[in-house]
């Protein structure tokens, strides 16, 4: 699956600002720019990961594909 990313410079330390617009809080960064895309790859990953639940008797899982 592919996901835009957004490359930033920051002029204070010389790395590289990474975040992802259509995942709200998904961001990283490196040290140049093949880091920051190497961490935010990492970074989508963990976001995407579903969270153990709990269900209730007789609850059915499904997936969709969108």
């Amino acid at each position: 699956m592919k996901w835009r990313v957004i490359l930033e410079p920051d002029p204070e330390t010389n790395d590289w600002a990474v975040w992802c617009p259509e995942l709200p809080g998904c961001t990283s960064c490196g040290k140049n720019q093949a880091e920051a895309l190497e961490n935010i790859q990492e970074a989508i990953a963990l976001y995407l990961e579903p969270a153990p639940i709990e269900l209730q008797s007789g609850a059915i899982t499904c997936e969709v594909i969108v």
